[in-house]
C-alpha cells in the first residue's frame, strides 16, 4: 500500500447474530455492475406497519388478536407465508399492545397513518435490529403466520440517530491534515471507501469505514490530502426483494464527478485550483432589496447558445458560453439587465441522470411544418440526445457534467459553473437555480438510485403498502424525515456559499413542509451573509394535498413565510382555461387577453360578459399581488377581498405580502405563450397583433405587485412548435433565436408522448405560414418588452413591499358593473413613498381590437404625460403615442391591444 493509503488499525469487525463479516477486498471496487448480491432474499413483502419511534410500531389495519412477533434476519433471507410458519430468521423478539398514548410528536408525524395496533418492542438492541432484514408477525398460538408486513423504518431511525442533523462534514473533506470521508448509512452492515487515482482506470485503494453508533454514519480519515482523486462507497445493506446487497455508489454529498456519474470526486471548494481569477472578490449586483424587486428570466444553459452562431462551437450549450460577451446572446441578456432585469433563473444545473454526458445522440430533423418526422427523429433518441430540461436530480451538490468543457474532469465542472455566474454578475444579473428535490431520478436498487441503495426505504415517500410515491412524475423524497431535509438544506447552503447562488426555485415546493423551508431559508441567509431568495411551486396536490402528512410549503400555507409562490390565478385568466386542457378546450377555452368574448374563436361559441368580469378581476387581483386582504369593487358591485374571491373552490387570494406572489403568462412549462395564443386567438388575427397580444401578457406580469417572471425568449415571440411539455423533446423543438429572425413556430408536429392526441388541431395552424410572425413582429415584441422592464425597474410603486402598502396606494378604477371590461385601469400614490420617482403612476391595459375612453374622477385637474420610456423617440412600443389624456374630465383614451402608463413628476 502506498503512504496515502494506510489507514488506523481496523475496529472490530461488526457481527451479526454471530456471524463476522470478512473485509470487502480491493476487488469489489472493480466489480462488473454496481451491486453484488450476497445473499439472495426468499420473497418480498409489503411494508405496511409503521415505526411511530425506536420502540413504537403501528400496524394498520390489523387486528389487535394473536401473538405479534418481530423476526430478523442479516441475510434478509425470512419467509413469512400466511398459513405456515416463519422461515429464514435468525431470531425473533415479542411485542406487546401498547395501551397508552403515543408520544405528541411522533403521533402529529404520523397523523396520516390508518387506525390499527401500537405495538411496543422493549428491551432489545433496536440499532442493531435496523441493519438487518425486519418482519412483522401476527401469529397464533402455535408460531403459524397470520399475517405478515416489512416495516417503515424512518421514524425509528430519526429517534435512534437524532445526533446525526449536526453532522458537519458528510461527503469527503480533504485538507493539508489528511482526508475524511463521513456517509449516513445506519442501516448497512458494513461499508468501504474505494480511492481511484484518475477518473477512469481501477481503484487504487480501499479502506473500511468504522460506524459512529450515536449518528449512524460511517467515517475514516486518510493521513494523505487526496484532493483530485475520485471514490465510491460499496454498503451491505438488506434490500427487499434482493435480499443482502453490496452496493457500489457515489456520494450523496458528491461535489463533482467523473463523466456520466460514475465516481465521485475528492475536492475542497475552498481550494484556489478551483476558482476561477477575482471569485473571491467579485460580488453579485445590489439590484434586488427586497424579494418584489426581483425580475426574473428563466434559462436554460444549453438553450441559451446551442445554436448561437457568435459563439465558438466548441462553448455552445456550454457554461463556457456566458463569457462571450459580444455573442448575440449576451447581447441580449446584457440589454434586458439595462433595461431592468434583475435576476437569470436557470433551469437545473446540479447533476441531472438524463443526459449521457459523453457522446450524446443529435438529431437533424428535417420536414414539413406539419410533419410527423422531426418528432419521430427527435423522439428515437430523446433518452440518449444531449437534451433534457434537467428535472431528473442525480446528485444535488454537484455541477452537470454535460454542459462543462470536459465532463470527465471533476474540476472543469466546478471552475466552469463559478465563470458563468461570474459572467452573469458582470452583464448586471444575479443568478438563481431551479432546485428540484421532491424527487430523485430513480430509487430501489436502479443503477442511478444513490440514496435509496445507500438507506433503502428511508429517503423516499412512502404509501401505505411502502412502496414509494411517485405523484411528483417520479420518486418522491420525504424532506419530513430528518436526514433528507437535512440533505435539502446542506444542498442549498453548499451552492448559495460556493456557487454565489442569489435566489433558488423549488420545483413542487408544496410537497415540502413549511418548517423545514423556513429553516433552510435561515441556513442559506446565514450562509451567504446575505438574504437568498426563495420562491417555488406550492401547487396543493399528491399524498400531501391540504396538510394531509404535515404544514405544506403551499400557496394557502405559505402566507406570512415570506417565501414566494408561483400563482395560477391571474396566469389562467390571462391565457384561458388550464394547463391540463386537451383537445378542443385548448382552443375553446379563451382568456382575458386573447379574446374572451369580446373577441370570440371560431370554437369559443357564445360566452356571457359575467365571464370576462369575472377574468377581469382576477387579473386585477394579480396585479394586487394575489394578497388575501387586498380589497377593490368587484363586477357585480361588491368590495370584496382576495380571500373572499373565488378560485377552484379555493380563495383567489392567498398572499401576506406582495413578494409570497411570483407572478408569470409563461415558464418551462406547458405551451409558450405565443403558441397559446396560435390556438385561441381568431384564426384571422395578424401576426402583428399577435405580437401586440404578447406584450399585454408580459405586461401584466411588469405589473403586478410581487415577483416578475419570464420565461427565456417569451419577449420574441418563442414558439416551441405548440408543444405543450418540451422537456424531453430535444434541442428541435427547444430553440431560441437571438437574432430575431424566426421564433420556430411551425417547424414540425411536437412530439407525440405529450401532443398526439391534438394533432389534427395543431397541423392546420401549424401548416399555416400566416401563423409565422416576422421579423418586425419579433423586434416590436423585443423592444416593447425592454420598455416595461424600464417602467418597473423606475419606481417601487410597482415593487412595494407590504400588503398594507399595497392597500393604501393601488387603487383600481372602472371597476364594477358598469366597467369596460377589456381595459385594466389603476392608480398607483407615490407621494411620500421611497423609490416611487412620481408622485402617481396610471396604468392602463387595454386588451380589445379597438380604442376605448375610461374615466377617474380623482385625475381631473392633474397633470399626467407618457411615461419616459414610452414618450421617448425610441420607444418600442409607438402606438402608446396615441393615448390621450383629458385633465378637465379626468378621462383617457387608450389605444387598441396597448399598455399605456401615464405620469404625474
Amino acid at each position: 500500500m502506498t503512504s496515502f493509503a494506510r489507514y488506523a488499525a481496523l475496529p472490530a469487525l461488526l457481527a451479526l447474530s454471530g456471524a463476522a463479516h470478512a473485509a470487502i477486498p480491493l476487488q469489489a471496487c472493480d466489480a462488473p455492475g454496481f451491486a453484488t448480491t450476497l445473499h439472495a432474499a426468499l420473497s418480498t413483502l409489503d411494508a405496511r406497519a409503521v415505526w411511530l419511534d425506536r420502540r413504537l410500531v403501528q400496524w394498520p389495519g390489523m387486528a389487535s388478536e394473536g401473538r405479534f412477533r418481530l423476526y430478523h434476519s442479516p441475510l434478509g433471507a425470512i419467509a413469512a407465508t400466511p398459513g405456515a410458519q416463519v422461515q429464514g430468521a435468525a431470531g425473533a423478539l415479542d411485542l406487546v399492545l401498547h395501551t397508552g398514548a403515543v408520544p405528541t410528536a411522533a403521533a402529529a408525524r404520523f397523523k396520516y397513518v390508518g387506525a390499527g395496533p401500537v405495538l411496543a418492542l422493549n428491551n432489545a438492541d433496536l440499532a442493531q435490529l435496523q441493519r438487518e432484514q425486519l418482519v412483522l408477525v401476527r401469529e397464533d398460538a402455535g408460531g403459524t403466520v397470520l399475517a405478515a408486513t416489512r416495516l417503515q423504518a424512518a421514524g425509528a431511525l430519526d429517534d435512534l440517530y437524532a445526533a446525526a442533523q449536526r453532522i458537519p462534514d458528510l461527503g469527503a473533506t480533504p485538507g493539508a491534515n489528511g482526508t475524511g470521508f463521513a456517509l449516513w448509512a445506519p442501516t448497512a452492515q458494513q461499508a468501504a471507501v474505494c480511492v481511484y487515482d484518475k477518473p477512469s482506470g481501477r481503484a487504487r485503494a480501499i479502506h473500511p469505514l468504522a460506524f459512529d453508533t450515536t449518528t449512524g454514519a460511517w467515517r475514516m480519515r486518510v493521513p494523505a490530502d487526496l484532493s483530485g482523486r475520485y471514490y465510491t462507497y460499496l454498503v451491505d445493506v438488506v434490500a427487499d426483494g434482493t435480499g443482502l446487497v453490496r452496493n457500489r455508489v457515489t456520494d450523496p454529498y458528491s461535489v463533482s464527478l467523473n463523466a456520466d456519474s460514475q465516481r465521485s470526486y475528492i475536492a475542497d471548494l475552498d481550494a484556489a485550483t478551483l476558482k476561477p481569477p477575482g471569485w473571491d472578490a467579485h460580488r453579485a449586483p445590489a439590484t434586488v432589496k427586497a424579494q418584489a424587486d426581483m425580475s426574473v428570466y428563466e434559462l436554460h444553459v444549453r438553450d441559451f447558445s446551442r445554436d448561437d452562431a457568435s459563439v465558438p462551437l466548441k462553448k455552445r450549450g456550454k457554461y463556457a458560453a456566458f463569457g462571450e460577451t459580444d455573442s448575440n446572446g449576451m447581447r441580449h441578456l446584457q440589454a434586458l439587465a439595462k433595461a431592468g432585469l434583475t435576476d437569470i433563473h436557470l433551469l437545473p444545473v446540479y447533476d441531472i441522470a438524463s443526459v449521457p454526458e459523453r457522446g450524446c445522440a443529435l438529431p437533424k430533423p428535417t420536414g414539413a411544418p406539419d410533419s410527423e418526422r422531426q418528432q419521430a427523429l427527435v423522439m428515437k433518441t430523446a433518452h440518449t440526445d444531449c437534451y433534457n430540461w434537467g428535472y431528473d436530480p442525480f446528485h444535488y451538490n454537484a455541477p452537470e457534467g454535460s454542459y462543462a468543457s470536459d465532463p470527465q474532469i471533476g474540476a472543469r465542472r466546478i471552475v466552469e459553473l463559478r465563470e458563468m455566474v461570474m459572467n452573469l454578475h458582470r452583464a448586471g444579473l444575479r443568478v438563481g437555480m431551479d432546485v428540484v428535490y421532491n424527487h430523485t431520478f430513480a430509487a430501489g436498487q436502479q443503477e442511478k438510485s444513490v440514496l435509496d441503495r445507500i438507506v433503502p426505504g428511508y429517503y423516499h415517500r412512502l404509501d401505505a403498502a411502502g412502496k414509494v410515491v411517485q405523484s411528483t412524475c417520479c420518486d418522491n423524497t420525504a424532506t419530513e424525515n430528518a436526514m433528507m431535509g437535512k440533505l435539502m438544506i446542506d444542498s442549498s447552503v453548499l451552492w448559495a456559499k460556493h456557487y454565489r447562488m442569489d435566489s433558488f426555485r423549488f420545483d413542487l415546493m408544496g410537497h415540502q413542509p413549511r418548517a423545514t423551508m423556513e429553516r433552510l431559508q435561515a441556513a442559506v441567509n446565514a450562509a451567504a451573509g446575505r438574504e437568498v431568495q426563495l420562491i417555488g411551486e406550492g401547487w396543493n396536490f399528491g399524498e400531501v394535498e391540504n396538510g394531509a402528512r404535515f404544514v405544506q410549503a403551499s400557496q394557502l400555507s405559505l402566507n406570512g413565510s415570506g417565501i414566494g409562490t408561483f400563482s395560477d390565478r391571474a396566469r389562467d385568466a390571462a391565457r384561458g382555461g388550464g394547463a391540463g386542457d386537451a383537445g378542443e378546450a385548448v382552443v375553446r377555452q379563451q382568456g382575458y387577453i386573447n379574446g374572451l368574448v369580446y373577441d370570440a374563436n371560431a370554437k369559443a361559441g357564445q360566452r356571457p360578459r359575467s365571464d370576462l368580469l369575472q377574468a377581469a378581476d382576477l387579473i386585477r387581483l394579480g396585479l394586487a399581488g394575489t394578497l388575501r386582504g387586498y380589497a377593490f369593487v368587484n363586477a357585480d358591485g361588491v368590495t370584496r377581498k382576495g380571500e373572499d374571491m373565488p378560485y377552484g373552490g379555493q380563495p383567489a387570494g392567498y398572499a401576506s405580502a406582495p413578494g409570497e406572489t411570483v407572478n408569470y403568462v409563461e415558464n418551462h412549462d406547458n405551451q409558450t405563450l405565443y403558441d397559446a395564443n396560435a390556438l385561441k386567438l381568431p384564426l384571422a388575427t395578424s401576426t402583428a397583433d399577435r405580437s401586440r397580444v404578447q406584450v399585454l401578457g408580459l405586461a401584466l406580469t411588469a405589473f403586478s405587485q410581487g415577483v416578475a417572471y419570464y420565461h427565456a425568449g417569451s419577449d420574441i415571440l418563442r414558439s416551441k412548435s405548440l408543444d405543450r411539455n418540451s422537456f424531453n423533446s430535444g434541442d428541435w423543438f427547444n430553440r431560441l433565436d437571438w437574432t430575431y429572425r424566426t421564433n420556430f413556430f411551425g417547424t414540425g408536429l411536437p412530439p407525440a408522448p405529450d401532443n398526439a392526441r391534438d394533432w389534427p388541431l395543431f397541423q392546420p395552424l401549424l401548416a399555416n405560414p400566416a401563423l409565422r410572425p416576422q421579423p418586425q413582429d419579433i423586434a416590436f415584441a423585443r423592444d416593447a418588452f425592454r420598455d416595461l422592464l424600464a417602467i418597473r425597474a423606475s419606481s417601487t410603486l410597482f415593487r412595494m413591499r407590504t400588503a398594507d402598502e399595497v392597500a393604501q396606494r393601488l387603487r383600481f378604477f372602472n371597476v364594477g358593473p358598469q366597467q369596460e371590461p377589456t381595459v385594466i385601469a389603476a392608480h398607483l400614490d407615490g407621494r411620500g413613498y421611497d423609490g416611487a420617482g412620481f408622485s402617481s403612476i396610471r396604468y392602463f391595459i387595454n386588451v380589445d381590437k379597438v380604442a376605448h375612453v375610461v374615466s377617474d374622477g380623482q385625475a381631473r385637474g392633474k397633470r399626467l404625460v407618457l411615461h419616459p420610456a414610452q414618450a421617448a423617440a425610441g420607444a418600442g412600443d409607438k402606438r402608446t403615442g396615441e393615448a390621450r389624456f383629458d385633465a378637465a374630465s379626468g378621462s383617457f383614451s387608450i389605444p387598441p391591444r396597448t399598455a399605456v402608463v401615464f405620469v404625474e413628476e
